[in-house]
């Protein structure tokens, strides 16, 4: 959209973030919630924007040295549609909204919460903070974070949308440490840059080394959850509306939306490669639930008039950059099945044809036109005396 996006930074106080490190996707996901539901009130109040509003959050958990400092960047645009959704309110040039209103609100909505959890047992405590276990020494414990002043960050605004995506471009999946960072490395330890943000101009560029098995314990520090998601978007963007907002936003702002983009795009290739030659497979044919291919062919196939065909392919020879050719117990046992007319020869791209050999139902082919398997799935092939088994060209 055609305005300016702030950034705004939610932080957990420290010692929130020592219960985060025993519990990461409980409060990870509330730390989402709460600065997300924090953002969302106070901008629909009318005492500041009144507008639903639209985020896009990135979770965080690493300090510039690799300790564990939870955090949630967000991109707001600069405005939002008012609730009854007749017009579009912009928020002024450089504010967007009062950051202290926000730490406070967003205190007191995460602390709630926690509470609920620890009175609920969700909550796991270990090591030196096992007595956090006891809700009085819980409460003692979070009674000097309830004075403290929980910070939110609101960065300036973006030039403009295109500076929005080149940011998230290189932020969002961002890991602990950057290469770039790293100076140099042995088996006594790692050195790299960081930087002290206590400190001003260039005093702020630091060095730091760590020995091996405590850099690495750093770094697994901001190992997320299996399937825990740290990009998430609300209000506007939310995922379950957000074109229609957008679209909506867009009218109200009298936006041009973007020119579609007519050029045909590649088709996504999610196929497995064949796992003989690494060929391209080709799906000919997709067999219905009830229809699934059964499993590998035997050794041995038979052919309408009762004789069996031993299948033994190890000892033919293959050409050197060409085709396979058919196997001669294959083609005796296809001769069989097919008018005495057609003729059996090497399977080529130039002569692949698949109405040649009788063989409707085969599965896939790979990219050097090899057969992989077929099978007669339905009786009316049976009766026509087609094979009762699969084939299978190496």
């Amino acid at each position: 959209m055609p305005v300016g996006y702030f950034h705004v930074v939610f932080t957990l106080p420290a010692e929130i973030a020592a219960i985060a490190f025993y519990n990461k996707a409980l409060v990870y996901d509330l730390l989402f919630k709460a600065a997300s539901e924090t953002m969302l009130t106070i901008a629909a109040d009318p005492k500041h924007l009144g507008a639903r509003i639209g985020i896009t959050a990135v979770l965080h958990t690493w300090g510039s040295a690799m300790t564990h400092h939870p955090h949630v960047h967000m991109i707001v645009p600069g405005g939002g549609i008012v609730l009854d959704g007749s017009r579009w309110i912009s928020s002024r040039p450089a504010f967007l909204l009062p950051v202290r209103v926000l730490g406070k609100l967003f205190r007191r909505l995460f602390l709630t919460r926690l509470l609920q959890f620890h009175d609920a047992g969700r909550l796991a405590f270990f090591c030196s903070a096992a007595h956090l276990a006891d809700r009085r020494a819980f409460g003692r414990y979070l009674s000097p974070v309830r004075r403290k002043r929980w910070v939110v960050y609101a960065k300036p605004p973006f030039a403009g949308p295109e500076a929005v995506l080149a940011y998230l471009s290189r932020y969002t999946h961002r890991v602990a440490i950057s290469n770039s960072r790293l100076i140099s490395f042995d088996e006594t330890g790692v050195t790299f840059r960081y930087k002290d943000y206590r400190r001003e101009g260039r005093d702020r560029q630091q060095v730091m080394t760590l020995a091996p098995d405590e850099f690495i314990r750093r770094f697994l520090l901001h190992v997320l959850p299996r399937g825990f998601h740290r990009i998430r978007h609300y209000g506007l963007l939310a995922g379950s509306s957000r074109k229609i907002s957008i679209t909506r936003a867009r009218e109200l702002l009298n936006a041009v939306p973007p020119p579609a983009d007519d050029t045909a795009d590649e088709p996504i290739e999610v196929r497995p490669p064949c796992p003989c030659c690494g060929g391209r497979m080709i799906v000919i044919e997709v067999f219905e639930r009830w229809r699934q291919p059964r499993g590998p062919p035997d050794k041995c196939v038979m052919t309408r008039h009762g004789r069996s065909i031993h299948m033994d392919h190890s000892k033919q020879s293959r050409p050197t950059g060409g085709p396979a050719p058919v196997p001669m117990a294959t083609a005796f046992s296809l001769a069989n099945v097919l008018p005495v007319t057609t003729k059996i020869s090497a399977i080529t791209p130039a002569n692949t044809t698949l109405g040649l050999l009788g063989l409707t139902n085969v599965a896939a082919i790979d990219g050097r036109r090899n057969i992989r398997h077929t099978k007669p799935h339905s009786s009316e092939n049976a009766d026509r005396g087609f094979l009762h088994e699969r084939l299978s060209y190496a």
